[in-house]
């Protein structure tokens, strides 16, 4: 009989002990709430997308995340995402990078999460009283070819917008034909703008917004009846699918993070024209925009369970 009763309780310590290892799972928990707090983004090295990155940054460090940044190339970035290594990108201009992520989108391993910038365009532009004068459309453009010089101001060699100008110049769009694209490098055009506008000068460029130029220069678009430039512009999210089950709090705020043309164009302006850190620029604007970053982290927790909107509040009020 107490040989019986000893084999019992043996069992039922040795069932207490499995029962309670299992149902602990230090290491794996310990694991999962790593991930969970850590994530990382990769980003370009563009001013826009930049200071985008660091703002999001900042508003996730608010809510418990651990967040790494890394600048890499857009198909290194794209494989980094692919592998695992990278988490989310905040700037998937289409359709200008449809050709390096249509692949990585279609093995499914890289999708958009959502449109954070509308209203994004690459496009000619001219000063505002160039286009007062008359001058509202590419078709316009060969009325005053004289004024213009027979010019189109462009960027550096090889970049897609300047192969528009280029392919509309030997198609003959717009009556282009007699033409000539400038290519020299982003800087060099700026230079020639801000000239131009000091001497009310006619000059046609490839503009494109949102950039600093949009803020310090009065230009206008012109319109593109016959689509050259294909138009339609967005720049979106791009996340690791996964992310929606894995995190789902991360991924909410990736759904809910949206700025327009307007406010990226004063981030460039900042950081990129007066010279100032992105971690800088970033901070006042949170601090400056509260009820903006409140509606990207509505209905969001903290990583400790928090609610997102009250943490905000009191982090950068």
């Amino acid at each position: 009989m107490f040989k019986k009763k000893s084999i019992l309780l043996l069992i039922s310590f040795a069932l207490i002990l499995t029962l309670g290892v299992g149902c602990s799972g230090q290491p794996e928990n310990k694991q999962n709430s790593t991930q969970k707090k850590e994530v990382t983004f990769g980003h370009v090295n563009w001013p826009g997308v930049t200071v985008k990155t660091e703002v999001a940054k900042q508003v996730l460090e608010a809510l418990g995340y651990k967040v790494n940044k890394k600048a890499l190339t857009q198909t290194v970035l794209f494989e980094g995402m692919k592998n695992d290594e990278i988490d989310a990108f905040l700037g998937n201009w289409m359709p200008t990078m449809k050709v390096n992520f249509k692949p990585y989108n279609e093995e499914g391993v890289i999708e958009n999460v959502t449109v954070n910038l509308e209203k994004a365009l690459y496009q000619t532009a001219v000063p505002k009283y160039v286009w007062e004068a008359g001058v509202k459309s590419m078709a316009d453009l060969n009325k005053y070819a004289d004024k213009f010089d027979h010019k189109i101001i462009g960027i550096e060699p090889g970049n897609d917008g300047n192969q528009i100008i280029q392919n509309a110049i030997e198609n003959n769009n717009y009556n282009l034909k007699d033409w000539k694209l400038v290519s020299g490098s982003t800087a060099a055009m700026l230079s020639a703008v801000g000239r131009a506008t000091k001497t009310k000068e006619w000059i046609a460029f490839n503009g494109w917004k949102p950039h600093w130029m949009n803020v310090k220069y009065d230009i206008k678009y012109l319109d593109d009846p016959e689509g050259i430039w294909g138009g339609n512009d967005k720049v979106y999210t791009a996340a690791r699918p996964e992310l929606k089950k894995e995190m789902p709090n991360f991924y909410k705020f990736l759904e809910q993070f949206k700025v327009n043309a307007q406010i990226q164009s004063k981030w460039i302006l900042e950081y990129q024209k007066k010279g100032r850190p992105a971690e800088e620029v970033a901070q006042e604007w949170i601090k400056n925009n509260i009820d903006l970053v409140k509606k990207w982290v509505s209905g969001i927790k903290t990583v400790d369970e928090k609610d997102a909107v009250e943490v905000i509040e009191q982090r950068f009020k």
